[in-house]
């Protein structure tokens, strides 16, 4: 049962510890008839209430309280109970209803056996004199490097197994991480002489791997829940998944479409519909082995190859939030983001 206690006007500050008491998670969401969420009741909100001679359950209960609307992952919530110190979400819609309470003691702290590799050996040279001594993966947003927002995103949802490939300024990646034993992660280094692309550098990787394999670009930014994707790849029996998101394009121009000389219609700046590559893969250890050795081999280069040779490959679609911090401004964006 989640603890929840409906409220009305004659619910007294001691039945309301008593069902504090009764769940035993040190919190309580308080609802109304309708079950639209009022405030929450914590152990600490019962102590000053105590400390302060307070037994007005409307005045001890927090009516403020952080909530997350449903449909955000669960990545996402994690993320933010870690950023506020707290160990429960009140998850609402669009109406403040109530549709569930997320507890930081649910999560399922199981690591998992599956690898992920980044590709973290590119120049950045879109980003101009702030990749002039310094690897892109390793410029910082919020504090810290986006590779490590990307390590830690993979760990918190249960991934430790990882192994950077470098190229640029290695040396400023292999310092910084090191083992991974700070972070809680085990870190491992393909160190490419020369750039092998997105995807050359996975045929230096001389273990092979067990289980499937995720694979990111070393300067993505995402929320998404990556044991989700993980589970759609297994379950479709696939070789190669690539996450995939839809990318609308408005024409700025009106557009006329023509059958020979003859105008059939106009249609004024139309928006175009089209799926563009994340650059966050799941693939198996049979894809590693199309890749030739030592040779410049991108991801678009591999798709192709396994398509051709008519093996299973799958698209994963995602809504969440995703940026690709290739230019300034992209890295601008990210960092707006961050601060909201």
């Amino acid at each position: 049962m989640q603890p929840i206690i409906t409220l009305h006007s004659s619910t007294t500050f001691k039945e309301a510890v008593q069902e504090l008491d009764n769940f035993g998670t040190g919190f309580l969401a308080c609802v109304d008839d309708s079950n639209k969420l009022i405030g929450i009741i914590t152990d600490g909100d019962v102590r000053r209430a105590i400390l302060n001679g307070e037994t007005d359950i409307d005045k001890v209960v927090n009516k403020k309280p952080h909530t997350m609307l449903e449909g955000v992952s669960r990545a996402e919530i994690i993320a933010r109970l870690k950023e506020l110190h707290r160990r429960h979400m009140p998850i609402v819609d669009k109406s403040n209803t109530l549709k569930s309470i997320f507890f930081f003691d649910d999560i399922d702290f199981n690591t998992l056996n599956n690898s992920v590799v980044i590709m973290a050996g590119g120049l950045g040279s879109r980003l101009g004199e702030l990749t002039k001594d310094l690897p892109k993966p390793m410029i910082h947003l919020d504090g810290k490097p986006i590779l490590q927002h990307i390590i830690e995103l993979f760990r918190d949802q249960g991934f430790c197994k990882f192994t950077i490939c470098v190229n640029y300024k290695k040396e400023i990646i292999k310092d910084y991480f090191g083992s991974g034993k700070r972070l809680g992660v085990n870190i491992k280094y393909i160190e490419e002489e020369e750039r092998l692309g997105t995807a050359g550098a996975l045929s230096l990787i001389k273990d092979k791997f067990d289980d499937s394999f995720f694979l990111v670009n070393g300067d993505v930014i995402t929320s998404m829940d990556f044991r989700k994707l993980l589970n759609f790849h297994v379950s479709s029996s696939s070789v190669a998944t690539m996450c995939v998101r839809k990318y609308t394009h408005e024409v700025p121009y009106g557009v006329v479409n023509l059958e020979g000389d003859s105008i059939l219609n106009l249609e004024e700046k139309p928006c175009l519909d089209f799926y563009i590559n994340s650059g966050i893969y799941v693939l198996s250890q049979s894809a590693i082995e199309l890749i030739p050795a030592s040779t410049f081999f991108d991801m678009t280069d591999l798709f192709n190859l396994m398509n051709e040779r008519q093996m299973h490959t799958t698209a994963y679609r995602c809504s969440n939030y995703w940026i690709d911090i290739g230019a300034k401004d992209q890295l601008d964006k990210a960092k707006c983001d961050m601060e909201l």
